[in-house]
């Protein structure tokens, strides 16, 4: 599946992962491969992104996550 990390100003992140954790207003939650298709808000917090070789940690300033058919987009206000 797919994850892309944008903020207003540039495409922080883009590229095939197994698993990510965002941090969701009603509590962090994952997203693995064939995750039904959701949108949410997101609090301030560490987005954990996990491909075949390692774990990466962004920690964004609130934002959206979309997901729909194995393609993830973080809307981040912005990435510390």
């Amino acid at each position: 599946m797919t994850l892309e990390i944008l903020t207003p100003d540039k495409k922080v992140y883009e590229g095939e992962v197994t698993a990510v954790t965002v941090p969701g207003t009603m509590g962090s939650f994952q997203i693995l491969r064939d995750h039904a298709p959701i949108i949410s808000t997101l609090e301030d917090g560490p987005v954990i992104v996990k491909n075949k070789t390692d774990e990466v940690i962004f920690n964004i300033k609130g934002g959206v996550v979309e997901v729909l058919k194995n393609k993830i987009i973080v809307l981040a206000e912005g990435v510390a």
